[in-house]
């Protein structure tokens, strides 16, 4: 890693105690100019990963806490008739940040969530025929608790199409948790820690992965394993072509992320089953993830 990114990489760990691994992945989504969800239980950090990466990029932070009541309005924002100056003003809501965590995304109703699609794409928000850019780097944190579904609207294929990867921080290991409790006595919040890098050399980073070569043989290796989801019997609906050009931007930015300006088979087998998995529609009750691993014995490496 480069110096920034590695000092970024530090910040970040001494908040989340002990998930190295998924930090990568956050940073991933990050600057391959994607989205992450979070589908884990309460307590593990998802909150405070998501609030330290912003204070680490010196960045805007939001937050949304998902309910059954929250209007498309609260996230995107509204026109308000203002008195004075006898005209409507726009009041941006919380989705005009450079860091968003929506959170227990699937209690909100399926109304509210569609709010979220054109600006997860398209960065932007469009109201009353005016569409409004949204801060860069614009990055969403989404969480869901994969255990209870009591009062929850389970997202649609093109939500969770749009969040590049999906993963749990999950429970920390026991030397981990007793470091984390030592550390209660001089605690690192969020506020403490000192930006180390700028949005705008986030929007470089990203510039930058974007260069990183991947060979004919790496690229057919991404598409056999997509078109692979799209023939499987025991798989109902695969993986769409946004699916494969997120597939191609995160095994570039884990390429960068690894110091080297080139990607290799062995990044496109560690991030298949966190892009590809949680986009799949399974039939007769498999999970994805036991199909992805099906999928990554079977497709020849290159």
């Amino acid at each position: 890693m480069s110096d920034r990114v590695q000092q970024l990489f530090d910040n970040l760990s001494k908040t989340i105690v002990g998930k190295e691994a998924a930090i990568r992945l956050v940073l991933v989504a990050l600057f391959s100019g994607g989205h992450a969800l979070l589908e884990d239980v309460p307590g593990v950090g998802k909150t405070l990963l998501a609030k330290s990466l912003a204070r680490c990029i010196d960045g805007s932070f939001q937050r949304v806490q998902c309910t059954p009541d929250l209007l498309p309005a609260d996230i995107t924002g509204t026109n308000i008739w203002n008195p004075s100056s006898g005209q409507f003003q726009f009041m941006p809501g919380p989705v005009f940040a450079h860091v968003l965590l929506a959170d227990e995304i699937n209690r909100a109703t399926p109304r509210t969530q569609s709010a979220l699609l054109e600006v997860m794409e398209e960065h932007q928000v469009t109201l009353d025929g005016v569409s409004r850019p949204v801060p860069t780097p614009f990055f969403v944190i989404a969480t869901q608790n994969p255990v209870e579904y009591q009062g929850t609207f389970p997202l649609p294929e093109a939500q969770m199409d749009r969040f590049a990867l999906s993963f749990s921080l999950g429970y920390p290991a026991e030397a981990e948790e007793s470091n984390m409790l030592d550390r209660l006595t001089t605690p690192t919040r969020p506020q403490d820690l000192q930006p180390c890098i700028t949005p705008e050399e986030v929007a470089g980073i990203q510039a930058a992965c974007a260069t990183v070569r991947v060979e004919a043989s790496v690229k057919q290796y991404i598409l056999s394993l997509v078109r692979a989801t799209r023939d499987h019997i025991d798989i109902t609906l695969g993986v769409s072509p946004r699916g494969s050009v997120a597939f191609y931007r995160a095994v570039q930015a884990f390429a960068f992320l690894s110091d080297r300006d080139y990607a290799l088979p062995d990044d496109v087998k560690q991030l298949a089953p966190y892009v590809l998995a949680h986009r799949l529609i399974p039939a007769g009750g498999h999970q994805g993830a036991p199909l992805i691993a099906s999928l990554l014995d079977s497709v020849p490496v290159p």
